[in-house]
């Protein structure tokens, strides 16, 4: 009989079986050298269960459910072709996301936590001098000593405009040129990836997952290091674009630039990332199957939240 390795929180009690049959079959137990991607609650229909399948794709339901409010570790993701979120939480046992919410992981306190400390502020009190202040008296002296003052205030200002205006300049045709060639070079090395090997975990050069291709490329291509997960990789940079501040509108190929991070899924649990290469295109690890490939954006699967690093 077929065993199967469960990556979840707690024990056997998390799981409701159809069949007597189906109960003798079923070993649970964690995952042995497992590492959690995130942690999900069911959140399901009180007192029943998560219906628990072979896959995500065409998959058939495996004989028993996930208990409502139960937690699992989410070992993997992955999108069916109807565009709806799975989770693998098992050897080969899946359930859809749709129906889970997302619980913290564990993070260690941190023993670094700054304090600021309140200053008082500094009441400064105007000191009159009751002493007499000699006046000049001669009436030339003052209009020259004021006109010389004038003039000089004038020549400070246009100077301080002329550098202002002069540095301005530079610096924006600077950062535009060193722009330019990182993404040009981004484009470059993420097109050279495409046709290699699908493996969550993997961080290249002969395989990647989605966060760890848009790691190695930006790395090697720009010199820029982009954090390893999308989880923090959306934290990174400009909010071009938010499907959920936009009314649902899918954004628009010309509001993007090349080196754009495409990312799908919610800011707080984004599941999948890509790179913008131009032309309505893009360059992603996809799936298992797929492995990286180059793709055309559909409105069918369009990205929720565009991120610019560049």
């Amino acid at each position: 009989m077929t065993k199967h390795k469960l990556f979840k929180l707690g024990a056997v009690a998390a799981l409701t079986v159809t069949g007597v049959s189906a109960i003798t079959s079923l070993k649970t137990a964690r995952a042995a050298n497992f590492t959690a991607i995130k942690r999900v609650k069911i959140n399901y229909l009180p007192g029943k269960g998560l219906n628990i399948w072979t896959n995500y794709n065409k998959g058939k339901f495996m004989g028993y459910r996930a208990k409502d409010g139960t937690i699992w570790n989410v070992a993997e993701t992955a999108v069916d072709k109807k565009g709806n979120l799975w989770y693998k939480v098992g050897t080969r046992e899946w359930i859809e996301a749709r129906y889970t919410v997302d619980v913290g992981m564990d993070t260690p306190a941190s023993t670094n936590a700054k304090t600021k400390k309140s200053t008082a502020k500094n009441v400064v009190n105007n000191v009159i001098s009751l002493g007499t202040v000699t006046k000049k008296s001669t009436k030339k002296f003052k209009a020259t000593k004021a006109k010389a003052a004038k003039v000089k205030k004038a020549k400070q200002i246009v100077d301080a405009a002329v550098k202002k205006t002069s540095k301005k300049s530079t610096t924006k045709k600077v950062a535009s040129t060193q722009a330019s060639s990182k993404a040009g070079a981004i484009v470059a090395l993420a097109k050279q990836q495409v046709g290699k090997p699908y493996a969550w975990g993997a961080n290249g050069p002969d395989s990647f997952d989605c966060s760890s291709l848009v790691q190695y490329v930006f790395k090697n291509a720009a010199g820029m290091n982009l954090p390893r997960t999308t989880y923090d990789q959306v934290k990174v940079g400009q909010t071009v674009y938010q499907k959920s501040q936009a009314n649902g509108q899918p954004v628009s190929a010309n509001n993007l630039q090349v080196g754009d991070l495409l990312f799908w899924g919610s800011e707080s649990s984004p599941y999948h990332v890509a790179i913008y290469i131009g032309n309505n295109q893009y360059v992603n690890a996809a799936t298992p199957e797929q492995g990286t490939i180059l793709q055309t954006m559909t409105s069918y699967f369009a990205p929720t939240i565009v991120k610019r690093v560049l």
